[in-house]
């Protein structure tokens, strides 16, 4: 058995599962982007070039090198090189400003950035030097950040051209490809090999909805172990095609997303950005059969009405979550999208996939749970007090396992205050479990409100509008009222050519809900703000409604 299907786990590291992929499914398709379509075999070698690529230019084991970019082979590529060169990988958010950015490469001390030489119009390393801070003196290609001494350009949109390797410290991709002639491949093969299963593989930094991102540090062997009950749970195979729409910078894109393909021979086919039209082609033309992502992207292919001008018929696995997914969802994913199987899932940054239902479990099970755990986790269900609840009883969700994170990049308090002595990590979600030991979120503590004394739990809302006609997608969120404290504020997407009045929506809910849970404002939006995992940015519409 080798070293990456080795169902413990022992002895798993990123480069060892690019050699045993290599070996396992060499003809097969590893990535499919565009026009450019690797092998596994193809794979392992554009890897190993990118990788003596870095370490001509100087990267050293436990370096951090951070990909600043969307999902193109070329994130992939990076990435794996990065690991194989002994580096930890810091995935940017393609969404952040250029300040955001600057203080991630500043706290990890990123020796190399890869960033496109322009996406969506914007240029990510000029957003960089324009930010407040970057002004320092730095002898690398960034003032104020004297650990970066090296920026890589992805040739994504061609907007720069030769002026991308103007400045010191930047070169183009082609021209790092070059520098892998200055080290032997031995050398390159012996740096891959040297690398450790507890070595840090990552720093995935928090979502951010509140606060200061925090870096969540996991090792090789966790990275893979997760990746692997996810493959299991969804029964991936080598005959499958994972059309990767969570971004790779999400462990939703990049652990459950094309390392899961890596461990059985799966075809990656990376989407760019979420487009209905170009995501309902790629299915038809690449013939998909796995689409993860958040409940919103398939009520929008539900809704798209030149849905049935394609074949569909190759879809098998759709995998769920970061929010409520009614029952009539998952009906219609199956009955419409034609789908075999739809699962849900529950994970954070800090332990990527800790729970997720199986493949033979009801649309009911489905719908109301995400599942039981997997990847070594064990589940707790706690009272304020940190005592165990009784299954059906709502409190904080705890979990314990082998992959919780390492800890919190260079905050030893925070990472104290989440992971407590006994090794529970404190999630922040609240939640209980069923007699069978399957997981309901009800909502995150801090997404709570109180309304005259009663908390109130917006999932439990938002489940009742999801059944309105025409409710393509809802949240609601707690506002300040005088009298009562808080008060519940709706905020629903309807589809076109169905329409709700404010006094409809409050009629129904009263049918259905307690008064105090009952919304007492509606608002009709054609979006929801919402981070790159797809959750509702709940902060930005409690903001709106006062």
């Amino acid at each position: 058995m080798s070293e990456t299907t080795d169902a413990t786990g022992h002895g798993w590291t990123i480069p060892g599962l690019v050699r045993d992929a290599a070996r396992r499914f060499g003809a097969r398709e590893a990535i499919v982007d565009g026009a450019t379509r690797l092998t596994y075999a193809q794979l392992e070698a554009r890897v190993g070039e990118l990788a003596r690529g870095l370490i001509a230019s100087g990267v050293q084991p436990g370096d951090r090198v951070c990909v600043w970019a969307p999902n193109t082979h070329h994130w992939v590529l990076a990435t794996l090189a990065a690991h194989s060169a002994g580096a930890a990988l810091v995935p940017l958010n393609t969404r952040f400003l250029g300040a955001e950015a600057l203080d991630v490469l500043d706290r990890t001390g990123s020796r190399v950035l890869f960033a496109p030489d322009s996406f969506l119009g914007r240029d990510p390393v000029a957003l960089l030097r324009a930010a407040e801070g970057a002004g320092g003196v730095g002898r690398g290609p960034v003032g104020g950040l004297p650990d970066l001494e090296l920026i890589v350009r992805i040739p994504l949109e061609g907007a720069l051209g030769e002026a991308a390797s103007a400045h010191p410290g930047e070169i183009g991709w082609e021209q790092l490809l070059e520098r892998a002639a200055q080290v032997p491949a031995a050398e390159g093969a012996a740096r891959a090999a040297a690398v450790a299963p507890d070595d840090v593989c990552d720093i995935l930094f928090t979502s951010g909805t509140t606060g200061r991102p925090k870096g969540a540090m996991s090792s090789h062997r966790q990275t893979l172990d997760v990746a692997a009950a996810w493959a299991e749970r969804g029964e991936v195979g080598a005959a499958d095609r994972y059309l990767v729409i969570s971004p790779f910078f999400h462990s939703f894109g990049y652990k459950a997303g094309f390392v899961v393909c890596f461990l059985h021979g799966a075809a990656v086919v990376p989407a760019l950005t979420f487009d209905v039209d170009a995501a309902l082609s790629t299915i038809e033309r690449e013939r998909i059969t796995i689409v993860p992502g958040p409940p919103t992207i398939f009520q929008t292919l539900l809704a798209h009405p030149r849905r049935d001008d394609h074949d569909l018929g190759s879809l098998r696995l759709a995998v769920t979550g970061s929010a409520m997914v009614p029952v009539a969802l998952v009906e219609r994913m199956r009955d419409e999208l034609s789908f075999d199987a739809v699962l849900t899932a529950y994970g954070l940054t800090e332990a990527v996939v800790a729970t997720m239902c199986r493949t033979d479990d009801s649309p009911e099970t489905i719908s109301r749970t995400a599942g039981c755990p997997t990847a070594g986790f064990e589940l707790r269900i706690a009272d304020v007090e940190g005592r165990e609840l009784p299954a059906g009883e709502d409190g904080e969700v705890l979990l314990r396992g082998p992959n919780v994170m390492l800890g919190y990049l260079d905050d030893p308090e925070a990472t104290a205050r989440a992971v407590d002595p006994d090794g529970w990590f404190h999630t922040g979600d609240v939640g209980h479990v069923d007699a069978h030991g399957y997981l309901t979120i009800t909502d995150r503590l801090k997404d709570m409100f109180t309304v005259g004394g009663f908390n109130v739990y917006p999932a439990e809302v938002e489940n009742v509008l999801a059944r309105l006609d025409g409710v393509v997608a809802g949240a609601v969120v707690g506002v300040p009222d005088e009298r009562l404290g808080e008060v519940g504020a709706a905020y629903l997407i309807m589809e076109p050519g169905h329409a709700l009045s404010e006094q409809d929506v409050i009629a129904v809910c009263r049918e259905r809900l307690a008064n105090y849970k009952v919304p007492r404002q509606v608002t009709f939006v054609r979006e929801l703000p919402r981070n790159a995992a797809g959750k509702v940015l709940k902060h930005e519409l409690r903001a709106l409604a006062q």
